[in-house]
């Protein structure tokens, strides 16, 4: 069982200033929820209690969010207003949360991810999730869910793909490899952000991970790839070359809430889904 679920969260949210000037992106709403906590929802959902979250300078409102706020509770106490906490509550409840900083951006894998180390340890699988991806399954189980279940089959990392057109291949990690069942691949190659006439395939990596703790091992030897970052796709492709990587097209959408037009997307598609439309 993976219990700990680790959150990269300490980018500057530039594509969304000048709101993101003092807000983190993280914490930017859809609806009535910030969109980190959709993310610790769907964790929780997997079978998630740690919640190690990777902040930075400006990101206060994070940890503020999951904790008690005595003031306000006080003010609202015996009001309808007050059940409108009670999904928050619920998660302070049963959720432990870490916390550290990241002081410098470097892609989505060498800083993050060895930042996460102390959080997360090194001894057991863990989850990573992206919030700018917000994943939404309501047929059935949560993505991580799903993912965890592969990875108790198969005991090893497990990244989360979708299908684009090829015309947006570029804006992926794009994996190439072997389909072993329905949906499931096992990964020979991973490209980060490949030209559209140069990418193996377009089936692209979203923001959902099962890691293994020797990945950490692996960033460490894995030297900075396109515009001299080392994304996540970097190590995992090391780790591809042994046979290592199991690439899941989930079930369920996903709407990159990194971008304005997904972001807009997200909103209306849960404002229909409240309203039963």
């Amino acid at each position: 069982m993976i219990s700990k679920c680790l959150f990269p969260a300490a980018g500057y949210g530039t594509r969304f200033l000048p709101a993101t000037k003092a807000m983190p992106k993280e914490m930017l709403p859809i609806l009535t929820k910030p969109l980190i906590q959709y993310g610790v929802e769907e964790a929780m959902d997997a079978g998630c209690d740690i919640m190690s979250i990777i902040t930075g300078r400006g990101k206060r409102a994070i940890t503020d969010h999951f904790d008690i706020s005595y003031e306000l509770e006080h003010q609202i106490k015996g009001s309808s207003k007050e059940a409108l906490l009670s999904d928050i509550r619920k998660i302070i409840d049963k959720c432990t949360f870490t916390y550290t900083r990241q002081n410098e951006m470097k892609g989505s894998g060498r800083r993050p991810i060895c930042k996460g180390r102390v959080l997360v340890g090194e001894q057991d699988p863990f989850a990573v999730i992206l919030a700018d991806d917000l994943c939404v399954n309501p047929d059935g189980e949560g993505v991580l869910r799903q993912m965890i279940d592969l990875c108790n089959k198969y005991r090893c990392c497990i990244v989360a793909i979708m299908e684009v057109p090829t015309e947006e291949v570029h804006k992926y990690g794009v994996i190439e490899g072997k389909r072993i069942e329905v949906g499931v691949y096992m990964v020979s190659n991973m490209v980060e952000k490949p030209d559209n006439d140069k990418a193996p395939s377009n089936l692209v990596v979203i923001g959902r991970y099962i890691l293994t703790p020797d990945i950490f091992g692996v960033i460490e030897q894995t030297e900075p790839g396109k515009n001299g970052e080392l994304q996540i796709t970097d190590a995992l492709c090391e780790q591809a070359k042994n046979g290592m990587v199991i690439a899941y097209k989930f079930k369920g959408k996903r709407f990159d809430c990194g971008s304005v037009d997904g972001f807009v997307e997200a909103t209306n598609y849960f404002y229909a889904l409240e309203k039963g439309e």
